[in-house]
């Protein structure tokens, strides 16, 4: 399918482009996320990649990236990677969090929503970059030269604002039919070549995808209930079924050929200053929640991911641009339970029945004296009503963490107050404490007023469905790590194994263009890239 769209979609033809400004300083910056790549991931796979993987792996590869926060979902991870900041500092605390002053009815409040937007909900929305409280690196580049184009596409709303920021030229989502933009932005030829092709392709339905070599160790298939099993799929797509296209291979070709049409549209590298377009490549991460970590299906779409993007690079290659490909992921990810016990993992569970939040809130509001509606659960976190006297702040407070601290599936339970008097974290990633790693995940204007944390392979589904028999979102290290991939013509190879963050990607960046950051202005640092030159950082 990737060789077929974009055969339609690129239509665009090229002359040479003119001589990069800087010596030393790329054209295209070029940042791709894939959500839900672990580093677990990255490292049993990496010797099958023939494709572009491979070619990354050519690079500066740190395989110990961390998403060293807490808040290890979609949302918070693109947060870090082109702002340089924790989500305690971008604002961006979770997928979704809770608002008991809002003023609509629905109380939570998504990521990338306007919520002042009338008659809007968290299901309903209107996508905004509003929550994002800090720059991105594009930000950075168009203010420090008006003449750099900001391009963000992704398979996400959310991951195209959080790596797009507040000031783009194009920024592009699949809203689950099509690709779509803010609304009165006019649509580029490429969107619309592009949309028309997932439309054709859409309509006919699409066999099982051929087997390969590489995953045929992979094929096994798991009951995780009566009637649901996984391990063995190979996504064959009834016509029309734009679920099924969005959890497929077919789905990052699709965003990938996107992302090509537009830099060969807009030339970018071609101008006066240094462009930026940022990726995010969505369906590793729904592929790992249908169908888990692991199996035919996780090996099919890894496979399919390295070939996609090795035709999206030699695309690049074609335009003769001087481009620099950094990769990197959102958040890691846990294997279903059941396929996790037979492979090695006795402690392997999903959240037993007698973790039952409505019961709990309706306990500790007896015994506290707080009318129902006073705890509101939200993940990890859980609410308290503002309204609420200190005292019964308090009490409430005390009755919570003791019935939530004895469930056997539960690690830690911290308080806002205890979150907030930790210090920042600080040293190697691998090495912080539980409190450390939700200290980085923190805003006290967003946050909760309780934070939980499960025990390690704890699953918090309960009840397995298609489409949902897997997640993340953990304070463990199998959802904090990611592998970051740095890439460009003439570099040399290396390998760091030393843990390194996803907040040092924007200052590295920064460092390679001469985008001159303040201290203070980001959490991350600056890596080296050339090791073997002396310290490269600027």
């Amino acid at each position: 399918m990737r060789f077929a769209l974009a055969a339609v979609v690129l239509l665009a033809s090229y002359t040479a482009p003119a001589a990069a400004q800087e010596a030393d300083a790329p054209d295209l910056v070029v940042v791709i996320s894939v959500d839900q790549l672990s580093a677990d991931l990255f490292a049993e796979y990496r010797a099958r990649f023939s494709g572009g993987l491979a070619r990354l792996q050519q690079g500066g590869v740190f395989p110990s990236g961390y998403q060293s926060h807490a808040a290890t979902e979609t949302c918070p991870g693109h947060s870090t990677i082109l702002t340089g900041n924790h989500p305690a500092r971008t604002g961006i605390i979770a997928n979704d969090w809770i608002d008991l002053d809002a003023a609509r009815a629905d109380k939570t409040v998504y990521c990338a929503e306007d919520e002042s937007v009338a008659g809007s909900s968290s299901d309903d929305y209107t996508v905004s970059d509003t929550h994002l409280l800090v720059p991105t690196l594009g930000e950075r580049m168009k203010a420090a030269d008006p003449a750099t184009r900001v391009v963000s596409v992704a398979g996400k709303d959310r991951a195209a604002v959080m790596m797009g920021g507040h000031r783009v030229d194009e920024l592009w989502w699949w809203d689950g039919k099509r690709f779509r933009s803010y609304a009165g932005r006019a649509e580029p030829d490429a969107v619309t070549r592009t949309n028309r092709a997932i439309a054709d392709r859409l309509a006919e339905a699409q066999p099982a995808t051929p087997t390969i070599d590489q995953c045929a160790d992979r094929s096994r298939a798991i009951a995780v209930k009566e009637g649901l099993v996984m391990g063995a799929g190979r996504f064959a797509r009834a016509a029309g079924d734009a679920r099924a296209f969005r959890a497929s291979p077919e789905f990052d070709a699709a965003v990938l050929a996107l992302a090509a049409a537009l830099v060969y549209d807009m030339k970018l590298g071609e101008g006066p200053a240094t462009d930026i377009i940022s990726i995010g490549a969505s369906a590793t991460d729904y592929v790992g929640h249908g169908f888990g970590t692991q199996g035919s299906e996780m090996c099919l779409q890894l496979m399919a991911l390295d070939a996609s993007l090795g035709d999206f690079m030699t695309r690049l290659d074609a335009t003769g641009v001087d481009y620099m490909v950094v990769l990197t992921a959102d958040h890691g990810g846990l294997d279903m339970p059941e396929r996790a016990r037979i492979e090695g993992a006795p402690d392997a569970q999903r959240i037993a029945a007698s973790f039952d939040r409505a019961a709990i809130a309706k306990a500790a509001n007896a015994a506290a004296g707080t009318p129902d509606g006073s705890v509101v659960f939200n993940g990890s976190d859980i609410y308290l009503d503002p309204k609420l006297s200190a005292a019964q702040r308090a009490r409430l407070t005390g009755l919570l963490v003791t019935a939530i601290a004895r469930h056997p599936q539960v690690a830690e339970v911290f308080t806002k107050a205890q979150i907030e008097a930790a210090p920042a974290p600080a040293g190697p990633p691998e090495s912080w404490s539980i409190l450390a790693r939700v200290k980085a995940s923190h805003h006290a204007a967003r946050s909760g007023d309780l934070y939980v944390a499960l025990k390690p392979r704890v699953t918090p589904i309960a009840d397995p469905g298609p489409g949902y028999v897997a997640t993340h979102g953990s304070v463990w290290d199998y959802d904090r790590r990611v592998p970051m991939l740095f890439w460009r013509t003439g570099m040399a190879g290396f390998e760091q194994s030393l843990g390194v963050e996803t907040v040092d990607i924007a200052p590295t960046l920064a460092s390679v263009i001469g985008l001159k950051l303040a201290p203070g202005d980001v959490d991350g640092r600056c890596l080296d890239l050339d090791p073997g030159a002396g310290d490269t950082c600027r």
